[in-house]
């Protein structure tokens, strides 16, 4: 697996195509979003990553500053945007009710969502995965991203349902404006 990821170094996705850089997505930055396992820029602890890498695969804590009045749900989309493909790879995608200013560890579990937590796709099922690198690839950079909308995701009749959507197809779909957003990385290595 080293060799492999030596080979690939050189390719990684950026963050030209993140939900960040959407312009519909775009909009004040005033939110703040934190964890308690690890600071922006900061390794992420082997509990947050894969189970078949040694991890828990349990989402981290996260918290963050009250969203600005008249917001309907907030998005939290996950995305590794060092994976070597065209586009980030999305590690989770969720909806979440705005009164709820933070959610435990292991709160976007498929199974078992926290309070208030509505999980949808991801790029490889549904609910948090944790951090998974190629061995040798270098450090990937994983964003958590927050957006304060406020127009809820399933709010008209000629939207698919969340829940169904692929997340290229869905993150696209969101109605603007984005009331506030903010973000956080965390960093692995293998």
């Amino acid at each position: 697996m080293t060799l492999l990821g030596r080979l690939l170094n050189n390719r990684r996705a950026g963050e030209t195509h993140t939900a960040w850089n959407l312009p519909h997505l775009r909009g004040p930055e005033v939110l703040t979003l934190t964890s308690q396992d690890f600071a922006d820029g900061a390794t992420m602890p082997l509990k947050n990553c894969a189970k078949h890498i040694g991890g828990a695969d349990q989402s981290p804590h996260l918290a963050w500053t009250p969203p600005p009045p008249g917001t309907a749900q907030l998005l939290l989309v996950v995305e590794d945007i060092d994976v070597p493909l065209a586009k980030p790879a999305v590690h989770c995608l969720a909806l979440i009710d705005p009164t709820a200013g933070h959610l435990d560890p292991g709160a976007l579990s498929a199974r078992h969502p926290g309070p208030g937590v509505r999980v949808l796709r991801s790029t490889v099922g549904r609910g948090y995965h944790g951090p998974a690198p190629i061995k040798g690839h270098g450090p990937h950079r994983y964003v958590f991203q927050l957006f304060a909308l406020r127009t809820p995701l399933d709010g008209t009749s000629a939207t698919p349902p969340a829940d169904r959507v692929r997340p290229r197809t869905l993150l696209p779909s969101v109605p603007a404006p984005v009331l506030d957003r903010a973000r956080l990385t965390g960093v692995f290595e293998r």
